[in-house]
């Protein structure tokens, strides 16, 4: 049973996540065509984005900083305070500037403001208060106004810093889209982890380390099992006179015949291959193999080349490269 203190703990969970996703529906409406300006400012410019803002702003901006990076668009970060002790030499003159303030008006910002105003730069405000010392004094306003914070006291920011990440990662985006960036780009900025495995690690960088268990139509069943557990896939693939691919075995094909109580050991190959194995090219990304084997619910692909069997890539490939 609930306590009050349990209720209330998930009503305010509950209403902290309804109002900032309230939030950010009402921030669709200010989407307009400035918001289109800015993009086309951006893409227009020669230089990097430098982003910049105080306090809980700052931190938003050096998130925004690492998605535009990562989706193509060179961009720094420069904390509004320090950019007055010497970081303002961070910019170019080609460069388009972003500053994120909720208020507009903070006193950091009415000393940086007039600094910046004096270089040949375009200046663009993420702002709360589009009638702020901010926005005023900028090129561009990108409009990301809250009524008010999550918090009850209307102090720590909350649902203003969730408005300007979100409508940081619609612009990034927007830029995105704009310059066509493929999975390609994307694999080239994010080598590392399983994402970036996903993006470029391909069945040709797994399937050499694997051994190729391979038997003729006519082997018999002692060649069949020594070449299934020497080769330790628990399978083998069935080849024709013309080294063609016409089959393959597993233990699970040897266990349901075993079952049958028959006498394997007079079979062949060919009698106890399944015709049509599952195959994949060498060319495939990796994560396309995974894939294939959780829809088919097996372990392991045969990687074929016009017919001929190049090798196996398994389960446990993937897995060792923590694609699953």
């Amino acid at each position: 049973m609930e306590t009050k203190v349990e209720k209330n703990i998930i009503d305010t969970a509950k209403k902290v996540l309804l109002d900032e996703s309230e939030a950010i529906k009402s921030l669709i409406n200010t989407i307009d065509p400035g918001f289109e300006e800015v993009v086309d400012a951006i893409l227009a410019s020669r230089g990097k984005m430098v982003l910049s803002g105080i306090g809980k702003s700052a931190i938003i901006a050096q998130k925004i900083t690492a998605t535009l990076n990562s989706t193509g668009q060179k961009a720094v970060f420069m904390h509004a305070t320090d950019a007055v002790h010497g970081d303002l030499g961070i910019i170019d003159d080609e460069d388009i500037i972003l500053i994120l303030s909720k208020s507009g008006n903070t006193p950091e910002l009415k000393v940086l403001v007039p600094l910046i105003r004096r270089l040949p730069n375009r200046l663009i405000a993420m702002v709360s208060d589009t009638g702020s010392f901010l926005a005023k004094n900028s090129d561009y306003v990108l409009n990301a106004h809250v009524d008010q914070e999550a918090c009850p006291m209307n102090l720590a920011p909350t649902t203003s810093t969730t408005v300007s990440l979100a409508l940081g990662d619609a612009l990034a985006i927007c830029l995105l889209e704009a310059r066509g960036f493929s999975n390609r780009d994307f694999a080239r900025y994010h080598p590392g982890g399983a994402l970036g495995k996903k993006l470029y690690l391909k069945v040709s960088d797994l399937y050499p380390n694997n051994e190729v268990p391979v038997v003729s139509e006519g082997a018999s069943m002692e060649e069949v099992i020594l070449e299934m557990t020497s080769k330790r896939l628990g399978t083998t693939a069935v080849i024709n006179d013309r080294q063609e691919l016409t089959g393959i075995i597993t233990d699970g094909d040897l266990r349901r015949k075993l079952k049958e109580k028959k006498d394997i050991f007079a079979l062949k190959a060919l009698d106890l291959m399944s015709r049509n194995p599952k195959v994949i090219s060498k060319d495939e990304f990796a994560v396309n193999a995974l894939n294939r084997m959780q829809q088919l619910s097996i372990t392991q692909l045969v990687v074929e080349d016009n017919g001929k069997v190049l090798g196996f890539v398994h389960l446990h490939d993937l897995l060792r490269e923590g694609l699953v």
